[in-house]
């Protein structure tokens, strides 16, 4: 698995008001982000400028930063289209992203996103194979025939397969990391921290506001 160790010193410390970090200086392309090669298809309506987080559930780095990532996601100015993306560096990251998109497919993401982390995290469980996924979704009081059915659609197959799509346009080289507007791409890495990701992605967002 390719996969960049972050530092999330400074991610677990962002103030949980999003839009109100310090000033950092202009950001270097090459350096602080990169600029892609080819622009990458938006699915933000019209007039939104679309922001893309990248993260892997069994990720510990994206565990730490996820209550960050959240706050920053609620706060967001309204011409913002946040959205997450599950990555998959191989094949036996499939079930997670799976399990994503079955959630948010029957409007259980809000409440069971976090828990997932919290499973596998805290509680220690793998979450990898189908049964101890359906086993644990249905101790959650989730409907594990319904999960089963979302779980197993023709419409979550094809969502792993646009986010795994998405991943490659956007060159990810590891997890927690992010992408603006299909035009730009930052990790921990690159920006020094997961704070200064946050930096980076507001001042690119205000890049591509002035057309950039």
């Amino acid at each position: 698995m390719k996969r960049r160790e972050f530092s999330l010193t400074a991610a677990t410390a962002v103030a949980a008001s999003a839009f109100s970090l310090p000033a950092l200086a202009q950001p270097r392309e090459g350096k602080d982000y990169r600029k892609l090669g080819k622009p990458v298809a938006s699915e933000a309506p019209a007039g939104k400028i679309e922001v893309v987080e990248f993260f892997w559930y069994s990720c510990p780095h994206c565990n730490a930063f996820e209550p960050t990532f959240a706050a920053w996601m609620k706060s967001a100015p309204k011409d913002l289209s946040v959205r997450r993306v599950p990555v998959a560096f191989n094949g036996s990251f499939v079930p997670q992203q799976k399990i994503y998109y079955a959630l948010e497919g029957m409007g259980k993401l809000e409440d069971m996103h976090a828990k997932v982390f919290r499973a596998i995290h805290v509680d220690r469980l793998k979450l990898t194979k189908d049964d101890e996924i359906f086993d644990w979704m249905g101790k959650q009081g989730v409907d594990v025939a319904k999960f089963k059915e979302m779980y197993s659609s023709f419409t979550v197959s094809n969502q792993v397969r646009k986010a795994t799509q998405l991943q490659e346009a956007y060159g990810v080289e590891g997890v927690p990391s992010m992408g603006v507007a299909g035009r730009y791409y930052t990790d921990g890495t690159m920006a020094g921290s997961m704070q200064g990701v946050l930096q980076v992605v507001e001042q690119l967002v205000g890049t591509v506001r002035k057309g950039g």
